[in-house]
């Protein structure tokens, strides 16, 4: 692992952990969670000069397979200025997840801390969203679920 991303890593370690408890895994990625959100954080070099870092949190997973959950999900992704959804169809149901990578290196603590949760508190919110129209599903006679 490079200087850069060995130093950015451990900036958003720092950062992070103004707001949660942080593991760091034995690759070096951090991993966390907000809520109810898993979120692992990663840093990479992407060309010389430009180190990333790279935030992914699981927002739900074995949602009902709908299309509804799924519309909803690609409406609130066009809304977002922080990340991008992805929707995964598994034989369990949909997985959807909220990628986030920036550069970062250069910014002060605080600014980092800020970014990092602009995104997973973008991830706790639509968890919230889905998982109640998940519910409303449900309940819908005729809906299957």
């Amino acid at each position: 692992m490079s200087t850069e991303v060995t130093t950015l890593i451990d900036r958003a370690r720092q950062a992070l952990e103004n707001y949660h408890d942080v593991v760091v895994d034995t690759d070096g990625a951090l991993t966390f969670r907000h809520g109810d959100v898993p979120c692992a954080v990663q840093a990479m070099e992407l060309a010389e000069g430009l180190t990333v870092l790279s935030l992914t949190c699981v927002v739900a997973w074995d949602l009902p397979d709908e299309r509804d959950l799924a519309v909803s999900a690609a409406e609130r992704a066009g809304q977002g200025l922080f990340g991008t959804l992805g929707v995964v169809h598994t034989e369990r149901g949909m997985d959807v997840t909220l990628r986030y990578a920036a550069p970062a290196e250069g910014l002060a603590l605080p600014a980092l801390g800020t970014l990092l949760m602009l995104v997973v508190s973008t991830a706790s919110q639509l968890r919230g969203e889905l998982l109640g129209k998940a519910a409303e599903h449900s309940s819908t006679p005729g809906t299957g679920a």
